[in-house]
């Protein structure tokens, strides 16, 4: 077969991450995992996977803006990017809004060099280079929920686990050629 995979960080990376985020969180002392310390903690790391995500759902959107051919495309795994926002929300209430941000994204003005709604990165304008730009966003912020997953609760730690290990998947299948692999 002639495609090839994306660039990938290796495991031992990835677990050299996780386990001095291990270390760095395990010498903290302080209450027990059940005390009344796990919530703070437990809802600022979820507000902050939130924002990763509405941030990563702005990329998508700019992305099928500037590259219209790639929103049919785009679509499934945006839809995903946001019930990850929606699962990681702290609030019943804020899963409702993630959840409605998994429609179709709002209209944007089209453009090859489109910027984000943040006014981060433009979008590249060839759709191969946006769809790598978006294949490494997908890549860096599910290393970086990976190595967060050391420091989180029980279940958050599941949660996040769960959220890198699709957001790998979205790197991989950003990066492959469509219907290369069956």
């Amino acid at each position: 077969m002639p495609w090839t995979l994306a660039p990938r960080p290796s495991r031992r990376s990835l677990l050299a991450g996780a386990a001095g985020a291990a270390l760095l969180t395990g010498c903290s002392g302080g209450a027990s995992p059940g005390a009344g310390s796990a919530l703070p903690l437990e809802r600022r790391m979820r507000e902050t996977a939130v924002r990763d995500s509405e941030r990563l759902l702005e990329r998508y959107d700019a992305t099928a803006a500037a590259h219209p051919d790639l929103a049919q495309r785009l679509a499934p795994l945006r839809a995903s990017v946001a019930a990850h926002a929606a699962a990681l929300s702290p609030d019943p209430a804020g899963s409702a809004s993630a959840s409605r941000s998994a429609s179709a994204p709002p209209p944007a003005p089209t453009g090859a060099a489109a910027p984000t709604a943040s006014g981060a990165e433009p979008v590249p304008p060839k759709a191969a280079d946006a769809l790598t730009a978006l294949a490494d966003a997908e890549r860096g912020l599910s290393e970086s929920r990976t190595i967060d997953l050391a420091g989180a609760p029980g279940e958050l730690a599941r949660t996040l686990a769960s959220v890198a290990a699709c957001g790998a998947v979205h790197a991989y299948l950003l990066t492959s050629t469509p219907g290369a692999a069956s």
